[in-house]
């Protein structure tokens, strides 16, 4: 018996390689040398700072993309705002502070709302490339308001799922969580039913293709790949698509990809 769980559990990795990609908890120490995390947590950093960002909308790369499905590049998505800081030797100064949700590491079907630093928030990071969205002036004003309000962790869905549906309220991942926040922000409400009523009319979600097996075994593994909250077709909050709908709506004001080596336009 034990060795049939075994070759059932066996055969469940090798059907879903690409649907396990979250890549959205907290790391306890950096992936990559914790030098070079440093140093690009700096880089980006300094390059908010000089474009005068407020707050920006910021993805990391959690996951090897050679296992993310088609369509699917950063894995993880925060704010990061622009606070006075306290340093590790007690002095004080201007940083950024990042805004998370984090898929909890002991029990992947729920989450946290956590701030860290720009290092921590690419300790779990498998490459060194970010995605950025600086929203427009009008708009940063907006996040930074609702952010600093009860509204930010009253959006909060601790039932995580990777692929979380954004047009309901079943589950959530950080991606949706960012979309909440943002479409609260624009509208000028808390109101979860009417945010999610506005996703469904405006925002174009990421389809994923997910074959019928994958969707059957996946919440096996772990019920946080679960697609109960999705109809025959499943379709996700990525920082692609949200970059999609901002561009479409003239809400950013600049959009870009930010690596080691260079600086290229989205």
């Amino acid at each position: 018996m034990t060795r049939l769980f075994s070759l059932i559990y066996l055969a469940l990795i090798v059907a879903l390689p690409s649907f396990a990609w979250a890549g959205s908890s907290q790391a306890n120490r950096s992936i990559l040398p914790a030098g070079q995390v440093a140093a690009f947590s700096n880089r980006v950093q300094q390059d908010l700072a000089a474009r005068g960002a407020h707050v920006a909308i910021v993805a990391r790369m959690g996951r090897d993309p050679a296992q993310l499905p088609q369509g699917i590049k950063y894995t993880h998505v925060g704010f990061w705002v622009y606070s006075e800081i306290t340093r590790a030797d007690g002095s004080t100064g201007r940083g950024y502070r990042v805004y998370n949700l984090y898929q909890q590491a002991e029990n992947g079907a729920r989450s946290d709302l956590i701030q860290d630093s720009p290092a921590d928030f690419f300790a779990g990071a498998r490459r060194l490339d970010a995605g950025i969205i600086i929203p427009d002036p009008r708009l940063q004003k907006k996040l930074l308001k609702v952010i600093a309000s009860p509204t930010y962790s009253d959006l909060h869905n601790p039932n995580y799922a990777v692929l979380a549906n954004p047009t309901t309220d079943q589950f959530q991942n950080c991606t949706e969580h960012t979309l909440d926040v943002l479409m609260a922000s624009l509208y000028g409400t808390d109101d979860v039913r009417q945010i999610k009523a506005n996703i469904a009319a405006h925002f174009q979600p990421q389809p994923i293709e997910v074959t019928g097996l994958k969707r059957l075994l996946a919440p096996a593994v772990s019920q946080a790949l679960t697609t109960t909250d999705h109809g025959s077709k499943v379709k996700t909050a990525t920082f692609g698509s949200i970059g999609r709908f901002m561009r479409a709506h003239n809400l950013q004001s600049e959009m870009y990809r930010l690596t080691p080596d260079q600086v290229s336009r989205l």
